[in-house]
């Protein structure tokens, strides 16, 4: 059974709308950073309560509240009734195997992502959930854990002449979507020098561990394509979405990602068809070092067919064999066993079999 199967045991029999996280609990606490600005001003606040980042909302600049940390329920579903937000939404947001995907709830668009990493320890990719919440001033955004996800969207929002400090919460919104879609690219990168690397490896000293690590990674690009398949999806439908909260000129900019996301599905089709052309390699080396190796046993075989008939046929000790008593016998067999030898080598040569 698949590991976010497990997870989802935990919500068996209960409710809709039932606030149970599904996942790992990280031991940090659920961190609320919010960004209230406009074009001539920007105000960060970090660890704020809830009461504090209600108290921006209804204020006419654009207000973004980072949530890092969704395994809170209390938190989750104060923050969530105090703001308005539907309880199947909240169910989405703590439910950390979900699909990609977007859901119109008319004042608010809510969307859910897959967000990839690489880890460097473990050579491994690792996928986590993030929840983009839009509405008329507003952008909410839930992550699993606090790793700088949106580092580069916080750092354009402090350059006074930001495109995103002059555009709405759509373009915001947007951004953050970019931001996911570029962090696959960037695993994408990693994926490919791994494939790299075991296409060396094929090449120089291939061995039963190259097997397994073929088999490993192509796992890894099929659970890769099952995350990035639905994000051309999702990209498409907010771009087509019929409604207020996206304005006509933050929709070009998400035709680009929608560019960007059919260009990392076609580079995963691209990396299946490379693992399974490694896989098919590596049998083919197998077979090719096997053939190699049947190739030297028959030949030696052969050369020792007439030598070992040679050497019984003198071994039957029969009496009136003649040429048991020759004194040069022994020595003139030896020859002919070694001439027949060399002929044999020298007649494999010429044939090329060896």
């Amino acid at each position: 059974m698949s590991k976010s199967l497990k997870k989802r045991r935990q919500k068996y029999g209960l409710p809709p709308g039932a606030l149970v996280h599904v996942g790992d609990k990280p031991d940090q606490k659920v961190k609320l950073t919010l960004i209230d600005y406009s074009e001539t001003k920007i105000l960060q606040r970090n660890n704020l309560s809830v009461e504090g980042c209600l108290s921006f909302m209804d204020k006419p600049t654009v207000t973004w509240i980072n949530v890092t940390g969704i395994h809170d329920e209390n938190l989750i579903g104060e923050f969530g009734s105090r703001v308005g937000l539907h309880p199947l939404m909240l169910e989405d947001i703590m439910n950390t195997t979900q699909r990609s995907k977007l859901d119109d709830y008319k004042d608010t668009i809510f969307i859910v992502l897959r967000l990839l990493k690489y880890d460097e320890q473990d050579s491994s990719v690792i996928d986590e959930q993030i929840s983009l919440i839009l509405g008329d001033k507003f952008v909410i955004s839930f992550t699993e854990s606090n790793d700088d996800v949106f580092a580069p969207v916080f750092q354009r929002l402090h350059l006074a002449n930001s495109r995103i400090r002059m555009r709405g919460p759509d373009f915001l919104c947007y951004s953050l979507v970019d931001c996911i879609v570029d962090h696959h690219f960037v695993v994408l990168e990693h994926v490919d020098e791994q494939l790299d690397n075991l296409e060396d490896e094929l090449i120089n000293l291939p061995s039963t561990d190259t097997l397994q690590k073929i088999q490993h990674k192509k796992r890894e690009i099929t659970s890769l394509r099952k995350t990035i398949w639905p994000l051309r999806e999702v990209v498409s439908k907010f771009q087509r979405l019929d409604t207020p909260l996206v304005k006509e000129t933050t929709r070009l900019y998400l035709h680009d990602v929608y560019d960007h996301s059919i260009q990392a599905m076609e580079t995963i089709e691209s990396f299946r068809d490379i693992s399974g052309g490694l896989l098919d390699m590596y049998m083919s080396t197998m077979s090719q070092k096997m053939n190699e190796i049947m190739k030297v046993l028959t030949l030696v075989a052969t050369i020792f067919v007439p030598l070992t008939f040679i050497a019984s046929l003198y071994g039957m000790n029969f009496k009136n064999m003649p040429e048991i008593d020759s004194e040069w016998g022994y020595y003139g067999t030896i020859t002919v066993m070694i001439s027949i030898a060399c002929f044999m080598l020298f007649y494999f040569k010429r044939k090329k079999w060896i």
